[in-house]
């Protein structure tokens, strides 16, 4: 039998089929499945797994990579679920599932807008205006998905074996279709279509390793042999590949690693603000007085100056004193901790770009900061170089909006 992925717009009866669909199969819907084996094993909590997959990418992620990487994570306990085959999975998980697998069924249930409103106002109680709102923002974030990782629009039928338009479909007859289609001989497993479930799975474990080593890369499969395709940039490339063939290599199953350019590979931009040299006013806020001045001696080294703070209050003293391009804040902090401390800077000072450097901070903090506008939010221990790039990119940020 298949695996079934299923993507409902909202308000077209999703919930409905899905669960019919299951019970008539007997197959068990893999969605909690999948995030808790995700957030286990990688410690992540599954609210930032589900807003990597829905997006948009975070303001800082060309740096930290977190989207990349949590999304390899989903990727490798989807491929890893649907090894055992009768299962059903629904959202916008569905576009991590390769659409070489034979046995994998993808459904799509949509309707027009005038059927998804009608239908909002009557199951919810709620006026037009919110009901279009409620659907727009759902579409919104399944069209983030389909774009980033498909460069498609959300409910492409090119995308489905089986698109149901819900508003010429009783729910009846949409179960029925879905459960006769994952009966039919076309969508039976084979021994080939395994092989390929196979391949998606060692894909996505060179992927993890891959990602988690901090490269933006796709990563494709077939028989032991890998292909990565490289979508980020390097000074020099020879010695990026090496790179990445020596950690796919490493992967349990791997026999041969080729490497190329990936899709989203940009060429080196001609725009004059990437060649920004001149140092920025630098001001470091942290209450380890050790790490911070290694720290500011370390970035000396790469023609970066910086004045010490040695808490929120002796920073905001000083910020009043003298207004820095760019502050790099820890988060725990006695007095003023470094919300509080990004809130005052970014209310009286809003150009000034705080990068977070922490070493206990939580999902929760990094979501405060993002919303309260810091450049970036990066995790103890830092590499020095990662930072220095880091401060140069605000810098260029702010002397782009002066």
């Amino acid at each position: 039998m298949a695996v079934i992925a299923i993507l409902s717009g909202s308000y077209c009866h999703g919930e409905l089929v899905e669960t019919a669909v299951a019970e008539q199969l007997q197959y068990p819907m893999i969605n909690d499945d999948l995030l808790a084996l995700a957030s286990e094993r990688h410690s992540i909590g599954k609210d930032r797994l589900l807003r990597s997959l829905t997006g948009p990418d975070p303001f800082f992620n060309k740096f930290s990579r977190e989207r990349q990487k949590n999304l390899a994570y989903l990727e490798e306990a989807l491929a890893e679920l649907i090894q055992r085959d009768n299962v059903l999975l629904t959202g916008c998980a569905v576009f991590l599932i390769p659409g070489n697998i034979g046995h994998v069924l993808k459904v799509c249930l949509i309707a027009n807008q005038r059927f998804r409103i009608n239908l909002a106002m009557e199951q919810d109680h709620l006026a037009e205006a919110a009901a279009t709102e409620r659907i727009e923002e759902y579409d919104k974030q399944v069209a983030s998905c389909a774009n980033y990782l498909l460069d498609k629009p959300a409910y492409d039928e090119t995308l489905f074996d089986l698109v149901v338009p819900m508003q010429d479909t009783p729910v009846d007859k949409a179960i029925e279709m879905i459960r006769g289609q994952a009966l039919s001989d076309a969508i039976r497993t084979t021994e080939r279509s395994r092989e390929l479930a196979a391949d998606f799975l060692l894909a996505a474990k060179v992927k993890v390793a891959l990602a988690e080593a901090g490269h933006d890369v796709d990563v494709f499969a077939e028989s032991g042999r890998v292909t990565v395709r490289i979508n980020e940039q390097a000074v020099r490339m020879g010695k990026l590949e090496s790179k990445l063939k020596r950690l796919a290599g490493d992967v349990p199953g791997v026999t041969e690693v080729t490497t190329g350019l990936g899709p989203k590979f940009n060429p080196p931009s001609l725009n004059p603000w990437n060649r920004i040299e001149m140092p920025p006013k630098i001001m470091l806020v942290d209450d380890e007085k050790e790490f911070v001045h290694t720290l500011s001696e370390r970035l000396k080294t790469r023609n970066l100056e910086s004045a010490i703070a040695y808490d929120g209050e002796q920073a905001l003293e000083m910020l009043d004193r003298d207004v820095p391009d760019v502050i790099v804040l820890d988060l725990k902090m006695p007095g003023i901790d470094g919300i509080e401390t990004l809130r005052r800077v970014k209310g009286s000072h809003p150009d000034v770009e705080v990068i977070i450097l922490t070493g206990h901070g939580s999902d929760q903090e990094q979501v405060m900061a993002e919303e309260l506008g810091a450049f970036a939010y990066l995790h103890k221990p830092v590499n020095i170089n990662e930072l220095a790039q880091v401060m140069r990119e605000a810098y260029a940020r702010k002397t782009r909006k002066r």
